[in-house]
């Protein structure tokens, strides 16, 4: 994969790659932040997910070999490492660790679009942006991340499909309610269970006999 893998910079607000292209390389986020998402004829943009540094995606259209079916737009300056599909494949017929990877990966990235799906449809704002903030803090999906995020309020309104007036309020209730801490630029989670939960509390642990 070193030997294979090939490096590039991409400028904030830039394409990472686009909808509709040939998959050839598995991207993944070396340093910098990038959103998946789509628009439609109108402007209107649907966020997928966001991809901070240290994270992989794209590989279900490498598996499925058909076009990318979403943007990925670096946020910020980005650092982007891309994997042939070639070298991909070859990891797939020869590495059982490596199918492990992709399936866990898979599994991870389902279960957070139906979250997504889920939070969209039936909570309001904070609910939204408190699942949008757990999710961050998945350790499979989002391995160099920890209880602070750098994001910007702007970034968050990107990923969260929220204006950024409305994420600032969301985070005031937020961090009212000794969730999280808001600094400037940046996101602390004092209880991510709390979050992934919100509204309602995080179930209570059983007693210890």
């Amino acid at each position: 994969m070193r030997q294979d893998a090939r490096i590039k910079t991409v400028a904030a607000n830039a394409y990472v790659c686009r909808n509709g292209e040939p998959v050839t390389v598995w991207p993944g986020v070396a340093s910098g932040l990038v959103m998946l998402s789509n628009t439609d004829p109108n402007g209107r943009i649907a966020t997928l997910t966001g991809v901070p540094a240290g994270c992989w995606f794209g590989e279900g259209s490498m598996l499925k070999q058909e076009a990318r079916r979403y943007d990925a737009i670096a946020l910020r300056d980005s650092t982007i490492i891309t994997i042939p599909r070639a070298t991909f494949e070859w990891l797939l017929d020869n590495s059982i660790g490596f199918n492990r990877f992709v399936l866990h990966q898979i599994n991870e990235r389902l279960g957070l679009f139906i979250g997504s799906l889920e939070s969209q449809r039936l909570l309001t704002p904070e609910g939204r942006l408190a699942r949008c903030l757990a999710y961050m803090f998945n350790p499979f999906l989002f391995p160099g991340v920890d209880t602070d995020l750098s994001f910007s309020q702007t970034e968050l309104a990107q990923l969260t499909g929220l204006s950024r007036q409305r994420v600032n309020q969301a985070l005031q209730i937020l961090e009212q309610a000794e969730l999280v801490e808001v600094r400037y630029g940046s996101v602390t989670a004092r209880d991510i269970d709390a979050l992934r939960a919100y509204p309602q509390p995080p179930p209570a642990a059983p007693p210890t006999t």
